[in-house]
């Protein structure tokens, strides 16, 4: 496999410094929990390893969140990276085309390119609101398609495919006999109605999520895929023993303490992001520069700067980064042109975020040509 860093790897935070950055407006989750938000308990862990599918309680309470899942269409990962990669390999090999959305999660273009596949990106337009269109799928979807590979809530525009859409996009590939990779890392963060589980859907969907984003607890990296497919499941699971073995007993347990309390927890959680998603809609309505498609679910947004306004935007960049202290996800993370930026506004708090934007404002007034 011919594997190459991806910007987004190379420039993330935690790469260049979270020292360095005064206002961090590039992160795409919740704010990172401590063990003692959590009041987690792991004196009784004996260090041995595990279940190679993970811990069976933990899969238990993921499967309760799908109509007639069972814990045995669950496989826990060291993070939903290694769910996809898992996933792609099994399924995946040179010159098999595969259906992605574009722009995506780096992940979910890159791994398919390191194996060699032929990829058919299915572009998603600013002025179509990035929405899916389902008709272009279709067409694109044959019966020599191997995966489709959606997200939602997208990341990074923060659009959300509606349950008629799924399930027409899940009618499509069970009608090509081909699989539906499906990201759901953010889907208890929608803002509307929860979607159904892929995965609950048909034996043709394999969903992909994690504790990272949603829960803020990306250090753990806890994360699994979904399928009721049983002899797919036994590929997953060798490729996961021939990598893994099995996963930490200490991530697992920390993950399955954590959901123990999940209603409380996501109380919190969306608490928050709707105070900073308030924030950041209030400055979006205020200022001239920017626009953007408001997103339905999420703590990312990817709005652009307006094509109109003549900018340096090497200089945006400098003063936004370098003078400012400002982080963002620019456009290139996601093979777009850098007028766009991923802004996430769930993981500082509302004044920092606050201060993030403005910066923004002033790094763009200070590049106007």
């Amino acid at each position: 496999m011919n594997y190459k860093r991806s910007p987004i790897e190379i420039e993330s935070p935690e790469q260049y410094g979270y020292d360095k950055i005064r206002y961090n407006l590039s992160e795409s989750s919740f704010t990172d929990m401590r063990l003692s938000d959590l009041d987690i308990s792991l004196d009784h862990l004996v260090l041995a390893y595990g279940d190679h599918f993970g811990k069976p309680e933990l899969r238990a309470l993921l499967a309760a969140d799908g109509a007639g899942l069972h814990p045995d269409d669950v496989l826990l990962t060291p993070g939903a990276a290694a769910a996809l990669f898992v996933a792609n390999t099994v399924l995946l090999k040179p010159g098999d085309h595969i259906v992605a959305a574009f722009p995506n999660y780096a992940t979910n273009l890159t791994t398919p390119r390191a194996i060699g596949c032929n990829l058919d990106l299915l572009t998603l337009r600013f002025e179509d609101g990035w929405r899916l269109d389902l008709d272009v799928l279709a067409q694109r979807v044959t019966p020599k398609t191997k995966l489709v590979s959606l997200t939602t809530p997208h990341n990074p525009t923060g659009v959300v495919l509606s349950e008629a859409d799924l399930r027409r996009v899940v009618e499509i590939v069970e009608a090509n006999d081909c699989y539906l990779l499906l990201d759901e890392t953010y889907r208890e963060m929608a803002f509307g109605p929860l979607t159904p589980v892929g995965a609950s859907l048909s034996p043709r969907v394999i969903s992909i999520s994690s504790l990272s984003k949603s829960y803020g607890l990306p250090g753990i990296r806890m994360g699994w895929l979904i399928c009721q497919d049983t002899a797919l499941m036994e590929q997953f699971l060798a490729a996961k023993e021939q990598i893994f073995i099995s996963g930490s007993l200490v991530d697992e347990e920390i993950a399955f303490q954590a959901l123990q309390r999940k209603s409380a927890l996501l109380a919190m959680i969306r608490a928050q992001i709707a105070t900073n998603f308030t924030a950041i809609s209030t400055w979006m309505a205020a200022q001239t520069e920017l626009e953007w498609v408001q997103p339905q679910g999420g703590v990312v947004c990817f709005p652009r700067i307006r094509l109109d306004l003549a900018l340096d935007l090497d200089r945006f960049y400098q003063a936004l980064n370098h003078e400012h202290g400002t982080w963002v996800g620019p456009g290139h993370w996601f093979e777009h042109d850098r007028r766009y930026m991923r802004i996430g506004y769930g993981w500082t708090s509302r004044d920092i975020l606050l201060a993030g934007l403005n910066s923004i404002t002033r790094a763009i007034h200070s590049a106007k040509l």
